[in-house]
């Protein structure tokens, strides 16, 4: 005997579930945002549906902070809408009061999200139950919509809950102005020192949100820690004269020790294109600079003209505190393309890459000081160098990426171009964006944390900060011969 499918059946139910989920989502989107005091701040808690969970806190008008911190079908929206006057002028005449409100700001997210899940559960239930009541008019179909946005809700927020990661908060994803992305996202040796605290994460946070609200003239100031080492590694400037004015702004804003170029300055490195390199003076920081494939003789001699340019050409110096080692690119190829490894390139021309990276590798074992940093311009150059230093940094491929070198305790990081790969950058229908990474590091000269930096490729000061933290790796002892 066959058996019928009860497709009539099944298509009711359909329809009743999808009727109820509607009305489960607007009552969400309309009636379950929840006014939650945290510390000074008037906040709004709202959920909404998303495939990957997350939360994003909504600073206006200064940008937003997005945050991995859960999975699940439920996203979590906090809105700072501003200081309450009253308590901000308790906070600022007690002055415990500031360290008060940090201290109790996790209590009062997690109050406030409580409060956001009992009110939506409460609103979704009846937002379902009242859109099936508008199509049904049938008590029975009413009483299986509460039933199943309570399911969904339980389910959602349950998830959330399972899958929580309190490491989040240590690495934030900040959208919004270029000046405002220290105050916010703070300074790394802070997290550092309270890397396995939560609470301590979210009491920095709301610490330094605080303060960026109280500024009222001029930009917000970041107040980095008394030993941090912060280093701004740049790479493929490519002439494009809009990298000098972000670059100058980073330096700022971020209170950068000193500035790492891995080569590319220029396109062609004729004489013309020498005066590009003058804007290095106006930093005002130390300069670290090694040549790269499109940067001639020329082009080395004018930046090492500059009165705070410090050129490495398979030489080590110590600055700010780090000791670095670096050797310029042993090819002059402005007519190549400038993607990894070139087109057209010979096996000698490669092989020359790598005997690069084999100089510097002897120079690194016959230095009398521990390298912290090695620099080259060609990633390929980069691996000789592996478990001779912790550090190494390198450009060209216009492509951001970070690897350990083999079995070692080396870290390759490449930048991308932080000149948009030049008008090359213009040759499709968006602009490359510029690309930069600021490394923080502590006095043992250990490195803490980085932050990529991503500006728009017209230049403007909008900007995508992610900040990393370092997990140590698992240490191999370096040969005592270079590679």
């Amino acid at each position: 005997m066959t058996t019928r499918v009860p497709w009539p059946r099944i298509a009711r139910a359909l329809g009743l579930a999808a009727v109820a989920l509607t009305g489960m989502i607007l009552a969400l989107l309309i009636a379950a945002p929840t006014s939650v005091d945290v510390g000074p701040f008037r906040s709004t808690f709202a959920v909404s549906p998303s495939l990957v969970g997350d939360t994003e806190v909504l600073l206006p008008p200064l940008g937003s902070l997005k945050l991995d911190t859960h999975e699940g079908p439920a996203h979590l929206n906090v809105r700072l809408d501003g200081l309450d006057r009253a308590r901000t002028e308790a906070l600022i005449t007690d002055p415990a009061g500031i360290s008060l409100a940090s201290r109790t700001a996790l209590d009062d997210v997690r109050s406030g999200v409580n409060r956001l899940a009992v009110r939506a559960t409460a609103v979704g239930i009846l937002g379902a139950m009242f859109a099936v009541a508008l199509v049904y008019r049938r008590m029975r179909q009413v009483a299986w919509a509460g039933g199943l946005a309570l399911a969904v809700l339980a389910s959602s927020f349950g998830v959330a809950a399972l899958t929580f990661n309190p490491r989040a908060l240590k690495e934030p994803r900040y959208d919004g102005l270029l000046a405002n992305a220290p105050a916010i996202v703070g300074d790394a040796q802070r997290i550092a020192d309270r890397y396995d605290e939560y609470a301590a994460q979210l009491e920095k946070m709301v610490a330094n949100v605080s303060n960026l609200y109280n500024t009222v003239s001029g930009l917000p100031v970041y107040t980095p820690g008394d030993n941090t080492i912060r280093v701004l590694h740049v790479s493929d400037l490519h002439l494009n004269p809009a990298a000098w004015s972000v670059i100058r702004s980073a330096v700022e804003q971020f209170h950068i020790d000193v500035v790492v170029d891995t080569g590319d300055i220029n396109d062609w490195g004729s004489e013309v294109e020498a005066n590009f390199v003058a804007s290095i003076a106006l930093l005002g920081v130390p300069y670290i600079y090694v040549r790269g494939n499109h940067d001639s003789a020329v082009t080395q001699a004018a930046v090492a003209a500059q009165p705070n340019a410090i050129v490495l050409d398979d030489q080590v110096r110590t600055v700010a505190g780090l000791t670095f080692a670096g050797i310029g690119d042993p090819r002059f190829t402005p007519d190549k393309a400038v993607n990894p490894h070139g087109t057209g390139e010979s096996g000698e021309t490669a092989d020359s890459v790598v005997q690069a990276g084999k100089a510097l590798a002897e120079t690194i074992v016959d230095s009398p000081n521990a390298v912290d940093i090695a620099l080259v311009h060609d990633p390929r150059s980069a691996g000789p160098v592996a478990g001779l230093t912790p550090l190494a940094l390198a450009g060209h491929a216009h492509a951001r990426s970070v690897s350990m070198l083999g079995q070692t305790r080396t870290r390759l990081m490449v930048q991308g171009s932080t000149g948009g790969a030049g008008l090359r950058g213009l040759e499709g229908e968006d602009p490359r964006p510029l690309e930069m990474s600021i490394l923080y590091f502590d006095p043992a000269r250990d490195l803490l944390a980085y932050d990529d930096i991503t500006v728009g490729g017209t230049g403007l000061a909008e900007v995508t900060l992610k900040r990393r933290l370092i997990e140590k790796p698992a240490l191999v002892e370096p040969s005592v011969t270079p590679s």
